[in-house]
């Protein structure tokens, strides 16, 4: 069983972390979802989801709402006391979705100062993989040399950009493209999208 931490960040698109924890749950994968302040900020706004709760009462919210599920742990973002935190227990690998550009800039620094910091600092060091949807348009500069500098670090750079050709017919088929991309770069099987030159039958 794959452990996989999902993190999400206080970039637009924490649909996106919502959507791929609920995939990985369903292909059986144990899961840590990992959430900044901003990033509960964010999904309070677009959600109307309110989890800025204590942590204890967060991991509760959190588990009801993906049905009780106890493959599913939480840990607050200044818990570098959670197993994670260590290289002895690194997880499997590791998506940030969304990620901001202050994260990725955080990461690609070698800073630790949260716990999503320090896993991804673990998930890089013990080169598993780390996958990083940056949620950011236009890139400037600094955005895309940050970016270089996670992609030679050894993180895939999987940017929020669903494609067309399936002919979505909702927002959700949207989302469902990129965090289908996001299960391919995983190696876990899904049915999010119909694939190009695949039959609709």
């Amino acid at each position: 069983m794959k452990q996989i931490v999902v993190a999400i960040t206080g970039a637009s698109g924490s649909v996106y972390g919502l959507r791929l924890t609920e995939e990985l749950l369903k292909a059986d994968c144990r899961v840590t979802l990992l959430i900044t302040k901003s990033g509960l900020e964010v999904l309070r706004y677009e959600t109307g989801l309110e989890w800025e709760a204590p942590p204890s009462a967060r991991r509760q919210l959190i588990r009801d709402y993906f049905g009780g599920s106890k493959k599913l742990e939480h840990y607050d973002q200044t818990d570098l006391f959670a197993p994670i935190a260590s290289g002895s227990s690194a997880p499997d690998a590791m998506v940030i979705a969304p990620c901001s550009m202050a994260s990725a800039g955080r990461i690609a620094s070698g800073s630790s100062e949260n716990l999503i910091g320090r896993v991804a600092d673990v998930v890089l060091k013990e080169r598993r993989p780390l996958i990083v949807v940056p949620r950011e348009t236009p890139f400037n500069r600094i955005h895309l040399q940050t970016l270089l500098t996670l992609n030679d670090a050894g993180a895939q750079i999987l940017p929020a950009m669903p494609a067309f050709y399936h002919r979505p017919k909702s927002v959700e088929a949207l989302v469902d493209f990129v965090v289908g991309k996001i299960l391919d770069s995983l190696h876990i099987k899904h049915h999010l999208f119909q694939r190009w030159g695949e039959d609709k039958g």
